[in-house]
């Protein structure tokens, strides 16, 4: 079996940006292969075709990782199920698969770990010590199937996130630690976003930044900042939908009645693939190192995102090609021209 890529992610950043792809739970969840409300990854176990086939369009719209879904394959939220028996076995095949896809092009395999909804700074000490186990057992499983970095994900806290750190750098992996912005300028343990980056940074981090919750028109003001007050490695990972000031998260994101679309009724303020294309090129303008996308993303995001950066991709050869169209190319007959009044209404 042909080995993993020989060039690390910190040879990569160092080289120039990093695309990568998430979202894999919402996509999958589209696709009907992962329960909405949970958000477990079942589907590792239940229906690994369907994974693999996720992750194999993502490395052809060019991410550069294939991220191992292993996002909730915790004890916390496999106990939700009822399928905490399946921990290690979920966890294990997650890895698997990812350094599968990974092998058929030049792609990183990332070991994933994220918010555990199990720690809590006013019992600091005793929660802590359960965020850690947590951590310890998947990325034990993790280390032990093969990964290159690990990121950790969507950390409402500092605190956790520190935790999370310390245990990928006891095991000598590089670290990419994420932050969640749901609230308008803090961590929920009271740390300013930028702040709580450059103290991730000055704790060892390799990779910092923001993933999640915000769309890129409400997280990169945020990662303008992050980048002047940071001087390593910077990640974005927005979710593809449109925030604003007045909505700045997709938890926040309301129709003009006031009814609330999170999680499942999004679809309405989903961004263009032309959208998404803009964003990549304003994160790379900013110096944004590793850019990426998050819940809601899709490998036509991904496709766009790296042709914007100036990359042609296995998944390029079927780019809109609109000149082509019938009816609204470059080489419309005239006996289709009729057709145009109602098209054009």
């Amino acid at each position: 079996m042909p080995a993993r890529s020989a060039r690390g992610i910190l040879d990569r950043l160092q080289s120039g940006v990093v695309l990568g792809a998430e979202g894999y739970v919402f996509e999958l969840e589209r696709r009907g292969y992962i329960k909405a409300g949970p958000y477990v990854p079942e589907v590792v176990l239940d229906f690994p075709e369907a994974l693999r086939e996720l992750h194999r369009e993502f490395l052809r719209a060019g991410a550069e990782v294939m991220v191992a879904l292993t996002y909730y394959a915790h004890r916390g939220k496999l106990k939700d199920v009822g399928r905490e028996n399946d921990l290690e076995a979920m966890n294990r095949q997650a890895v698997r698969i990812a350094n599968e896809i990974a092998r058929e092009g030049d792609a990183l395999v990332a070991g994933d770990i994220c918010n555990t909804w199990a720690y809590d700074p006013k019992d600091k000490d005793a929660s802590s010590r359960v965020v850690r186990a947590m951590y310890e057992e998947q990325l034990s499983w993790a280390v032990d199937e093969g990964i290159d970095f690990v990121i950790a994900e969507t950390n409402d806290y500092l605190g956790e996130a520190l935790i999370a750190l310390q245990v990928i750098k006891e095991l000598g992996l590089p670290a990419m630690v994420t932050l969640a912005t749901t609230r308008p300028h803090q961590t929920w343990d009271g740390y300013g976003y930028v702040d709580a980056c450059k103290i991730l940074a000055d704790h060892g981090a390799d990779i910092v930044g923001l993933n999640c919750d915000r769309g890129p028109a409400t997280m990169l003001p945020i990662i303008e900042q992050v980048r002047g007050a940071v001087s390593g490695y910077v990640a974005a990972q927005p979710v593809p939908y449109k925030t604003q000031a007045s909505m700045p998260t997709f938890e926040s994101l309301k129709t003009a009645d006031g009814t609330n679309v999170f999680p499942i009724a999004l679809e309405s303020f989903l961004c263009t693939r032309f959208e998404m294309a803009d964003y990549a090129r304003q994160a790379k303008a900013l110096g944004v190192n590793y850019i990426g996308i998050c819940c809601g993303g899709g490998p036509h995001y991904v496709r766009a995102m790296a042709e914007a950066l100036g990359r042609t991709v296995p998944a390029s050869r079927y780019s809109p090609a609109i000149d082509l169209h019938p009816m609204i190319g470059s080489k419309v007959e005239e006996k289709e021209k009729e057709f145009l009044v109602d098209w054009k209404g």
